[in-house]
């Protein structure tokens, strides 16, 4: 189905001359007008951190960052060549909603980065990322914020 010209929904796929290892900033919001619950109250916070190690372990992603906010999450991830981001994403959406209720707004936002994103660039959007729940006001200092997995870009 088209809307002014384009679909109604974007697919998420990554075009065959991605490279394998891509890095891709990924946000996921809930569904504001339908969930209450916060992502950052426990143990929820910690189940969604714990489930996103999983899924490193089983190699579906590799998390290069992982943050929560309370509506929202953002993650620099890269994905596995022989599965679609939408598909991984989408799986560990559903196992959220499932197991916890998250209701989660549909899609996702990503932004693949390119080779020249690497670098100083990294970190400036790593350390941006990392300032998010204090320009939120929710803590004083990003290195306060609990609910987090960093890693070395």
């Amino acid at each position: 189905m088209l809307y002014r010209g384009f679909p109604s929904k974007l697919h998420h796929e990554g075009p065959h001359w991605v490279e394998n290892g891509a890095l891709f900033h990924i946000r996921i919001a809930i569904d504001r007008e339908k969930e209450r619950s916060l992502l950052t109250v426990f143990p929820l916070a910690q189940s969604l951190l714990n489930s996103a190690q999983f899924y490193e372990a089983k190699h579906r992603w590799y998390i290069t960052l992982f943050l929560l906010m309370p509506d929202h999450l953002h993650a620099l991830l890269s994905f596995a060549s022989d599965e679609s981001m939408s598909n991984v994403l989408g799986d560990w959406k559903h196992f959220q909603a499932r197991k916890h209720g998250v209701i989660w707004q549909e899609g996702y936002f990503d932004h693949r980065l390119r080779d020249d994103e690497r670098g100083e660039q990294l970190s400036a959007k790593m350390n941006y990322i990392r300032q998010t729940p204090v320009a939120a006001g929710l803590c004083t200092k990003a290195e306060d914020w609990r609910w987090i997995i960093a890693r070395s870009a």
